[in-house]
Parts: C-alpha cells; structure tokens; sequence
C-alpha cells in the first residue's frame, strides 16, 4: 500500500491545515512573518553567490544552480515553520469553498505580507553592513546589482505575469511537501518547482523585497554601480504581488473545485 495520500486525501488534508494556519494570532503570524522573509532572503543570498561570476557558465547552468540553492528560503520555511504571504494565498481555495472566511483571511495575509517585507529589509541592511557585497572582487557586487536590475527594468504587465507563473510553482512547490512525512520527501516536493521559477527568472514578490532593495544598496555604495530606481521597485514589487496572489489562487481553487465542491 502507497504511503502517500491520493490527490483527494491531500487536498482535504491541506485545506485542514491551511485552516489552522489562518487561525493563528495575528502576532504569532507577524513573528512567523518576519522569519518567512528572512528565510527567503537567505535563499536569495546564497542565490547571488552562485551567481558572482557566472558569466563563465552556460546561462541555463548558472540559472538552474542559483535555483536549487535559493530553495534554501522556502525550505526552511516550509521545514522550519514560517508564515510565507506567497505560499499562504491557497487560502483562496479555502475561501471559495466556505472553509474560511474572506475578511480574516485578508488580515493575515496583510500581516504576514508586512512582515515578510520587514524581515526582508532587516536581512537587506544586516547583509549590506556585513560587507557580503565585497566578496569576490566586487563580483558579488556585481551580481546583486545586475540581478535587481534586470528585474527592475522589466515592464509591469510582464512582471504581473510571470508572478503568476512563479507562485504557481511555489505553491504547487508546498502542496507537493505537504505530502512528504518525512524531510527529504517534503525537501524533494519543494527542490525542483522553486527551482524551476527561479531558473526561469519568473517573479516572486517576497523574494524581491530583499533582492531588490538589497542591490539598491549595493548600488548606492558603489561610484560604478548604478540602473536601480526606486520607483521601478515599487512597480515590480507590486505587480508580482498581484500575480502571485492569481497564481497561489489557482491551485487552491482549482484542488478544491476537483475534490471539495460537494462536500
């Protein structure tokens, strides 16, 4: 007999603990909030090392290997136990079925997206001050800024879209680790879905609140560094938060259309 729940069984078993999770107290959700964006921070980190001189590597290589580090941020997140804005808009499938309720679901979204921006910036400035973009000759530098660049320069409808993209990955990523029981099956559900939008450059709302701000910073320490607005911050910040929430609604509603309408 297969140790691993039928599409039904996940769905029903997801929907319980999403449920759980949007019980929580709104500071419990804060705290949990504030480590999320630390956690994806760090993914980001270790993400942009890889990516300090790149420029020797095939481009696929490069991206597919900045990928699987940066699954370190969603990892802990899942295996830690964190409160991911991303990740916590499949409660739009629960919403759509009369399992929450909209309005309380909105405020811990809204709580665990402040949050998650806070501790993103925090990591921002701690990694800043502790001289990380030096590494490398400046190549870490280099590669901070060149990737918040090309971010930040891309148009907002394109933005929108690939957030979508990217949080169909990231929550298909979770729904996946939600059926593992052991950690090496929920890390194998998350590795290769964030791999996958990472790789494809696709945008994350909460990975960028640190990237971005993060190669701001670089760029303003820098006399050679330069290209980053902030008004072009807000507007991709924004838009893949707008795509990410269509692209975490899809998959809770469409799960539970398939298994959770007629109950």
């Amino acid at each position: 007999m297969s140790t691993f729940p039928t599409p039904a069984q996940l769905t029903a078993s997801n929907f319980e603990t999403l449920e759980d999770k949007a019980s929580q107290p709104l500071k419990t959700v804060a705290i949990l909030g504030t480590l999320a964006g630390v956690f994806i921070g760090l993914g980001g980190v270790f993400a942009i090392t890889v990516l300090s001189g790149a420029d020797a590597m095939p481009f696929g290589v490069a991206q597919l290997l900045s990928g699987l580090v940066f699954a370190l941020g969603l990892v802990a997140v899942v295996i830690a136990g964190a409160e991911l804005f991303t990740g916590n808009t499949l409660f739009f499938g629960s919403v759509a079925f009369g399992k929450l309720a909209f309005w309380p679901v909105i405020r811990v979204l809204s709580v665990a997206y402040l949050a998650n921006f806070a501790g993103s910036l925090l990591l921002a400035g701690i990694v800043f001050l502790s001289g990380f973009h030096l590494g490398g000759d400046d190549a870490v530098a280099g590669a901070a800024v060149e990737l918040a660049v090309t971010k930040s320069d891309k148009a907002f409808t394109a933005v929108f879209f690939s957030g979508v993209i990217a949080n169909f990955l990231v929550c298909l990523g979770v729904w996946l680790a939600l059926a593992g029981h052991t950690v090496s099956q929920r890390l194998l559900g998350l590795l290769l879905p964030v791999a996958a939008f990472v790789a494809g450059g696709f945008e994350h709302s909460v990975a960028n609140m640190f990237l971005l701000p993060y190669g701001y910073i670089v760029q303003l320490g820098s006399d050679e560094l330069s290209g980053i607005a902030m008004s072009a911050i807000a507007s991709n910040i924004a838009a893949a938060t707008l795509g990410n929430i269509l692209g975490g609604a899809i998959v809770g509603v469409t799960y539970g259309y398939l298994y959770l309408r007629d109950r």
